[in-house]
């Protein structure tokens, strides 16, 4: 299962990615647009999701649209899910320790190709191919 530090192993593999503060926990970026965080539940959160509030550590992903979120969620929602903060919002919740690493890699390499410029994509993808 996912770590923080395969998180950090994985957006180091990617071109021009820089790690900053935002909202008082840790984004990354390619060229100053968000697309991996920590997103640790708040009171309110825990709230919302009742006796469903995963424990642990929780990455935020940006995806494509509301339907690559919502068909994540119905294919695992051990792994994946949302609160009502994110509705309308092209992000999904990740339990990093149920993700495998090699899922977690498909997904953070999507959501840096939905942020990068499109030369650095096109780039990345002419050497790495697309993931699977």
């Amino acid at each position: 299962m996912a770590t923080w530090d395969d998180v950090r192993e994985i957006v180091g593999g990617l071109p021009e990615v820089e790690q900053r503060p935002a909202w008082g926990n840790t984004m990354w970026r390619v060229r100053g647009k968000g697309f991996v965080w920590e997103r640790p539940l708040g009171k309110k959160d825990r709230a919302d999701l009742g006796d469903h509030a995963p424990d642990g550590q929780i990455l935020g992903v940006r995806v494509a649209d509301e339907g690559v979120k919502h068909a994540l969620i119905a294919d695992d929602p051990a792994i994946y899910f949302t609160i009502p903060h994110f509705n309308g919002y092209n992000a999904v919740l990740v339990q990093l320790d149920r993700i495998e690493v090699d899922e977690l890699t498909e997904l953070i390499t999507d959501a840096w190709l939905l942020k990068a410029p499109r030369r650095l994509a096109a780039a990345y993808l002419a050497e790495h191919g697309p993931a699977d």
